[in-house]
């Protein structure tokens, strides 16, 4: 429909150009001018819908005037043959004349517009699946996660330690003053020192030796002991008690 409407403007645009003096070689260019400036128009406006309003005008103005111009020159065509031809079948006036030449421009200009609309389909419809297929995606449950227990935090590295600023002069005064540091600066005792200086130890209950009274013992003279030993240190000084209790009843 397009070719055919653009067929019959180009025709009538043509002979206006011949009628108005232009060479006969280039009177093909005005109607490309016209025609061709049309459908290049509603191009522009479809692509520039987002644009701002006053381009938009802008153009709009420039593809009213060219279709105007065609509209006008096709009548204006049609009328002045109308005037000049001798009737021998159907005669027509001047306006209905003029009406009929004003379809071609006019279809010419819509049947672009329409093209371009039905090329732009598409592209939308496809925009729109991909929308519709995100919206899914977002919309879709998220699965809950594993019981499976999570991860002992790293230890932090030295870097990070520095980065994380200095502790306070109190923080690691108490470092300092820990019992393991303490107690990596003094003596381990002997079993033997453990059960000279548990001898001095104060009893327990119906007095029997104590472990824990010899362990505080020992580490009040400086030493170090453990569990183990102030236990063994314990069973020999109670062994002497009990022989001591026995000697003496």
């Amino acid at each position: 429909m397009s070719l055919g409407a653009f067929a019959l403007s180009y025709d009538a645009l043509r002979q206006m150009a011949a009628a108005s003096h232009v060479h006969p070689a280039l009177t093909y260019v005005f109607p490309l001018l016209v025609d061709g400036f049309i459908a290049l128009g509603i191009g522009a406006l479809l692509v520039l819908h987002a644009s701002p309003l006053r381009a938009r005008l802008y153009v709009a103005t420039l593809v009213a005037l060219a279709t105007v111009t065609s509209i006008w020159a096709n009548v204006l065509h049609a009328i002045r043959l109308n005037q000049q031809a001798r009737h021998t079948g159907l005669p027509l006036d001047d306006i209905t004349v003029g009406a009929i030449s004003a379809i071609a421009p006019l279809a010419l200009a819509g049947a672009v517009h329409f093209y371009l609309l039905v090329q732009r389909q598409p592209a939308a419809r496809h925009n729109t699946a991909d929308t519709q297929a995100f919206t899914r995606h977002k919309s879709a449950p998220v699965p809950e996660p594993s019981q499976a227990p999570a991860p002992a935090p790293a230890a932090p590295t030295p870097l990070a330690a520095s980065l994380d600023g200095a502790d306070p002069p109190r923080k690691q005064e108490a470092e300092i003053d820990t019992p393991a540091k303490l107690a990596r600066s003094k003596p381990s005792a002997t079993l033997e020192q453990a059960v000279e200086i548990g001898r001095t130890a104060q009893h327990g209950r119906a007095g029997n030796a104590s472990r824990r009274h010899i362990e505080d013992t020992v580490r009040d003279k400086g030493f170090t002991i453990n569990k183990d030993l102030a236990e063994k240190a314990k069973d020999i000084i109670q062994a002497e008690l009990d022989g001591h209790t026995s000697a003496v009843q």
